[in-house]
């Protein structure tokens, strides 16, 4: 499994498994702009996998809780983990797939991460702007594979 992002030996990364999805409605893929005190950043939608939870629950799950969008997992195109601190300082271990998906429905009022905003990028603008290696890696398997 690759792996991104430098790794602090004097850091206790907290293993975190996780699903990100790549959802594409004419040419352009879903991200999520997340606001934060130190600056707003991009990344796929997706997050964290919650207790028994699968890959694909959760990433039905957090593409709600995100962006108001309903997706239909399809295919797992990647797998990757990624070094990294979170906004708060703590030290995360992201491991986990990289699915597309489709939509299905829109539902904005189920949307409940209010720091969390749905643009739509041109894939080569995504793999610029998204702020994590994994992300950039998986969307350029998904442009290779799509092509």
């Amino acid at each position: 499994m690759l792996q991104f992002g430098l790794r602090n030996p004097a850091l206790d990364y907290r293993h975190r498994a996780t699903a990100f999805g790549v959802v594409e409605r004419e040419g352009l893929i879903a991200c999520v702009r997340v606001e934060r005190p130190a600056g707003a950043y991009f990344d796929l939608p997706g997050g964290a996998v919650d207790g028994e939870e699968t890959e694909v629950e959760a990433l039905v799950r957090e593409f709600v809780e995100e962006t108001g969008l309903c997706v239909a997992p399809m295919n797992r195109i990647a797998e990757a983990g990624q070094y990294h601190l979170k906004s708060n300082g703590e030290p995360l271990y992201n491991v986990g797939g990289f699915w597309t998906a489709s939509v299905t429905a829109e539902n904005p009022d189920a949307k409940c991460e209010e720091d969390h905003t749905l643009v739509w990028l041109e894939p080569t603008v995504a793999l610029s702007r998204l702020r994590h290696d994994a992300h950039a890696w998986a969307v350029a398997v998904w442009l290779r594979r799509a092509s």
